[in-house]
């Protein structure tokens, strides 16, 4: 019996591990490993795009206002887009002020009352959309008190959609992470079934390595070091797949969704592209999943001969 067994144990000069590289359960592992690691990267991915894209929304809706003059009987729009504009313009820190055409007032309303309206013989509120140099340096409060003077005039600074989408952003960040540990922690229980499977599978060659003086520490290293090396190649593996994802994405949502869906996934998404910021973020993904393959399988197999002795 002991003979039998100690034939199993590697040869110094190039033979099999203690642990076999091509075992069913090293292939399944690395499958297990790749599809873990590509959710992770593309979960990272997905917040790290949200997070941009939360960021310049909100910095370009931070540079812009928005001046609105109701009708008021009595007074006349162009009169008062006018002097809107004039007190806009003279406000410091203000880059510029332009009012919008009936055209384009009309435009914005469309989607809710339909194309093709003429709407010329109504009265609508009409926009003066204002450019900030430096929406730290502008004099909002000034803005506001001069706006006073016009009749029918109020001033947006759209600090309640820029709440929201930072409410929305915070929201999805957590729940990135929060599916980012659930992953983790699917991951390390498959890696300590495997670990525990491959450890009854080759209880001949501990046992044997038991009886010739090996410690715990060296097997447990033997185990480690293969497991490493499915955790990297299963962390490359699901990277790699990752990033074709967001480009194949990126590429097909232009031609495939309508205009309005790409719009509206444009703002949550932008248009796809990682950058190399993000690149760089997903390929932590691979590191981090074989280092916590690594850790996981020493510490389950410590725990399996301390058991087991």
């Amino acid at each position: 019996m002991i003979r039998q067994a100690l034939s199993l144990l590697p040869r110094r000069g190039g033979a099999a591990p203690i642990v076999p590289e091509k075992s069913v359960a090293g292939r399944t592992l690395l499958l297990l490993i790749t599809i873990m690691a590509f959710l992770s990267a593309v979960t990272l991915g997905g917040v790290m795009l949200v997070q941009k894209s939360a960021i310049a929304w909100s910095a370009d809706v931070g540079r812009e206002l928005t001046i609105q003059i109701r009708p008021v009987e009595g007074e006349v729009m162009d009169s008062n887009l006018r002097t809107a504009v004039s007190l806009a313009q003279s406000t410091p820190g203000v880059a510029g002020a332009r009012a919008l055409t009936l055209e384009e007032s009309q435009a914005l309303l469309a989607p809710w009352l339909g194309a093709g309206l003429d709407l010329s013989a109504i009265a609508i509120p009409r926009l003066i959309v204002v450019q900030l140099a430096d929406p730290v340096e502008a004099d909002i409060e000034q803005l506001q008190r001069n706006l006073q003077a016009v009749r029918g005039a109020s001033l947006d600074t759209h600090a309640a959609w820029r709440q929201q989408l930072n409410t929305m952003a915070g929201t999805m960040v957590l729940s990135g992470l929060l599916v980012l540990s659930l992953i983790g922690v699917a991951t390390v229980l498959a890696i300590i079934f495997a670990t525990r499977g491959a450890m009854a599978s080759n209880r001949e060659i501990v046992d044997v390595l038991h009886f010739i003086g090996a410690s715990n520490r060296f097997i447990a290293g033997e185990f480690q070091g293969r497991f490493l090396s499915i955790g990297l190649q299963g962390g490359l593996l699901g990277t790699v797949l990752a990033i074709l994802f967001f480009a194949l994405i990126g590429a097909a949502a232009g031609s495939v969704l309508p205009t309005e869906a790409t719009a509206q996934v444009g703002v949550l998404f932008g248009q796809f592209l990682l950058g190399w910021d993000g690149i760089f973020g997903i390929a932590l993904v691979i590191p981090v999943i074989a280092a916590l393959t690594a850790i996981t399988s020493r510490v389950t197999v410590r725990r399996y001969l301390s058991e087991a002795s």
